[in-house]
């Protein structure tokens, strides 16, 4: 057989098919039912068997195949000592081959076959029937880790506490809570310190929390203790940061008026920040041109805004930089300003984008989103403030940079419609016109107004509006009706045109088409605060008092402090004859304007008309107090005095009263009669001696004389009687010329329809009329102008006197009769 094996040679190097027949131990195949490990591989199928050390009996090295056996057979051997071969990987130890070399088998680890598993197991490569893992080993809190750990946590937390505490407005609890985090802070710094090494402390937990402490003190306006944390966070170089807290520190100074520490410390910490955050060295040094105006040092605030403007310009320092030129006096620099704030850019874009230009639905639908939400309503934020800027602006600058007021803001209209702001001007025009009403210049104020009647129909409606207002309060009804017609006309969505309709038409008395008109501004605008009044005092005036209690209750819901609101919805309860409503109405009233004398002298008559007299004169005095001359108050407590038997007290009063009407004479005869009720007979004689002087006429002020002179048993009561029997007697012949003269007007009247001579009885007639002029009344003020017809009887203007013990021994004389007397014929009236 050896001649039939080809053994390779080093001639042979070049030969393809040299090595093919090399042959290696390993795979040999003969005596196989004789090897244990092989058998006992081929009756498992997880192949645990030894490290393979076998081989083959008989040989030691290499042993030619002999190719007799055919193809067929080295094939079947050749695929079962591959299949040996794959078996023997499933072994976890090292595999033995034939030359000793060991060969580590790891690559199946992960999968889960281990050497351990037994013939017959259950195949479980994820370890799944071994249970859950173990529970964690447990840490043990009470370690100096562990506390420190739990402590820092709690510091978080009631930073955190203290900051929610602050955003809802319980400014104390918040501060309480910083403090309470400061305490733990230092504790836990201690702790550390104790523990660890200082290079282990937390130092972004102290910053926040002497931050936060810092912050909760200038909130509650402890402002020495906020700046000691604020100085302790910026002298400590370990915190990066700690100098831009300088600004807070400054806010802190400018709160309390030290502009020259606010300016120092806003320039330290615009010193410490990069130039690259601009808005913030802007913001600060815009905080410094205001500490500037406010120290009066115009000039360095000029050049703050100025470099403000030339960087990045915005609204605020744009119109700060306005009031500095102004108060500095310098036109032309004014005029500039104005120009740069008006040029200052919005970020806003145009209006267009919200209105829809077809009929695609979801576009639609999409403006509809964004039609009013937030970023909507910032931009329209950000109009507002500009335009009320650019209007202030105009308002202030207009009297300064020209001549006149009226050349300066034609000026600042000019440059308005130059610029973005081309809808404001139409404003600014009618501004123009309220500054003439304000002047009190109405003729200028109604041709500027005037000049609005061409224009489009929004700019029409609001000049017409104001022009009807005009009119309307100078009472000039027909020229307000018909602006307030061509301003509905104009708009009919207008409310203050269709409020002014309204008034015009409430001022001729038709309270229903009135109301009409009120409804309809209603309904375009429910706010519409004024409308809502007028229509409570149309129903009001109509009687429908349950209407008209709806509508001021509504807008009692949204002016809750009007005191018009208040004190129509206590009239309103007054007329519903329900006054404890009323008068709880007026208390509210009074709680908001406290020195209202009118509310409080309706609560005092309220509580008179219940009967309660102390409540009554309590608010009647609080009334008194606050506006001494209402004649009505003063009466009545004039009146309470006597009834509680205190004239001395009421003496006080009608002494006001006659000072503020000198000319009725029934207040100094109610000064007389107190001074006599109270005892001072002669300080009353001495008073109805002043009224007679004053009031020679008046018989009552005689009587009352001729009384007190009897029961003082003076010399001069024949005086007072004679001439008290004159007046009477001048009192019939003026009662029986006035009858006279009416019966001679009838009987005129019949002789000139009969054919009498008209001319002399119209001489006479005006004759008697002159005479009777000429003759005072004796209740009328001492005047030529009164016309009253007098009651001749007389009431003692503060009732009949308490009955006084009767102790005098002297008989007295009635009063009342007068016929004693002995009269002359020289002192009867001619």
């Amino acid at each position: 057989m050896m001649k039939n094996v080809h053994l390779a040679t080093e001639a042979d190097e070049e030969d393809i098919y040299s090595g093919y027949n090399d042959y290696n131990p390993t795979f040999d195949t003969e005596d196989l039912e004789n090897d244990p490990a092989f058998q006992q591989a081929v009756k498992t199928s997880h192949g645990r068997r030894p490290p393979l050390t076998a081989k083959v009996p008989g040989t030691s090295g290499s042993r030619p195949l002999a190719t007799g056996y055919g193809v067929g057979l080295y094939f079947v051997l050749k695929f079962t000592q591959l299949f040996f071969l794959w078996l023997s990987t499933f072994s976890n130890e090292p595999v033995h081959i034939a030359d000793g070399v060991a060969r580590p088998m790891t690559a199946v680890q992960a999968a889960g076959y281990t050497k351990a598993v037994s013939r017959g197991s259950v195949f479980d490569p994820l370890g799944q029937a071994r249970g859950p893992a173990p529970p964690l080993e447990t840490k043990n809190e009470d370690s100096p880790e562990g506390k420190i750990k739990q402590l820092e946590k709690k510091v978080n937390e009631l930073v955190e506490e203290s900051c929610i505490a602050h955003s809802c407005g319980d400014l104390k609890l918040a501060l309480e809570k910083a403090k309470d985090a400061g305490r733990k802070e230092r504790a836990l710094v201690r702790q550390r310190e104790q523990t660890m090494s200082p290079a282990n402390i937390n130092l972004d937990l102290t910053y926040t929390v002497l931050f936060n402490l810092a912050s909760q003190y200038s909130a509650n306006e402890m402002y020495a203790e906020a700046l000691n944390t604020y100085q302790v966070i910026v002298k400590n170089k370990m915190f990066v940061n700690g100098g831009m807290l300088k600004v807070n520190m400054a806010n802190i100074y400018l709160k309390q008026r030290n502009y020259s520490k606010a300016i120092k410390f806003y320039r330290m910490a615009l010193d410490q920040i990069a130039s690259v955050h601009k808005e913030m060295r802007i913001k600060i040094m815009q905080n410094i041109g205001v500490a500037f105006i406010k120290t009066g040092q115009y000039t360095d605030a000029i050049s703050s805004f100025e470099h403000i403007m030339s960087t990045l310009p915005n609204l605020k320092a744009g119109f700060n930089l306005i009031l500095c030129y102004f108060a500095t006096g310098d036109r032309e620099q004014m005029k500039k300003a104005f120009q740069k704030l008006i040029a200052v850019p919005l970020g806003i874009d145009d209006d267009d984008k919200y209105i829809s230009q077809g009929d695609d639905p979801h576009t639609n639908l999409l403006i509809e989103a964004i039609k009013n939400d937030s970023l909507r309503q910032m931009e329209r934020e950000r109009k507002a403030t500009a335009e009320k800027y650019i209007m202030t602006a105009a308002k202030l600058i207009a009297p300064a940079i020209e001549t006149s007021f009226a050349v300066g803001y034609d000026w600042c209209v000019e440059m308005v419609k130059a610029s973005q702001y081309v809808e404001l001007a139409n404003d600014l025009e009618i501004n123009k016109a309220i500054t003439y009403l304000r002047q009190k210049d109405f003729n200028q104020a109604v041709e500027t107004l005037k000049m609005f009647e061409k224009k489009d129909s929004r700019v029409k409606s609001a000049a017409a509006t104001n022009l009807s207002f005009l009119y309307f309060l100078e009472n000039e009804f027909t020229q307000a009706s018909h602006y307030a017609d061509l301003a509905v006309n104009s708009d009919r969505y207008n409310p203050s045109a269709l409020t002014n309709k309204g008034n015009t038409i409430f001022a001729n008395g038709d309270y229903e088409k009135a109301a009409e008109f009120y409804k309809e501004s209603l309904r375009n605008d429910s706010s519409c605060t004024e409308a809502l009044y007028n229509i409570g005092l149309t129903y009001k005036k109509l009687n429908r008092l349950d209407e008209s209690l709806d509508s001021f209750l509504k807008l009692h819901a949204i002016l809750r402090n009007s005191a018009q609101v208040l004190f129509q919805i206590a009239s309103i309860y007054e007329l519903m004859e329900d006054p404890n409503q009323a008068i709880e109405w007026l208390m509210q009233l009074i709680s908001v304007v406290p020195t209202d004398s009118h509310a409080l002298a309706k609560l005092g008559e309220l509580y008179d008309s219940e009967g309660d007299k102390s409540q009554a004169f309590q608010y009647y005095y609080e009334s008194y107090r606050y506006f001494p001359s209402n004649i009505e108050v003063i009466e009545w407590l004039g009146a309470y005095y006597i009834d509680t038997q205190f004239c001395e007290k009421a003496i006080h009063y009608f002494e006001r009263a006659a000072l503020i009407q000198p000319t009725q004479v029934k207040w100094q005869l109610m000064v007389a009669s107190c001074f006599r009720r109270s005892g001072n007979y002669q300080k009353a004689l001495d008073t109805y001696k002043a009224i007679h002087r004053k009031f020679p006429e008046n018989a009552e002020c005689l009587r009352f004389l001729v009384r007190l002179c009897t029961d003082m048993g003076l010399k001069e009561i024949q005086e007072y009687a004679t001439k008290l029997k004159r007046v009477e007697k001048l009192k019939e012949i003026r009662e029986q010329r006035v009858k006279s003269g009416r019966d001679g007007s009838a009987r005129a009247r019949r002789e000139g329809s009969g054919g009498g001579d008209p001319g002399s009885i119209t001489h006479k007639g005006e004759r008697l009329s002159a005479k009777l002029k000429a003759l005072p009344g004796t209740y009328e003020p001492y005047e030529s102008s009164g016309n009253k017809e007098i009651d001749a009887s007389y009431i003692d203007p503060l009732g009949p006197q308490a009955e006084r013990p009767k102790t005098a021994l002297r008989k007295k004389i009635d009063e009342d009769e007068f016929a004693d007397e002995e009269l002359g014929d020289d002192l009867l009236p001619e």
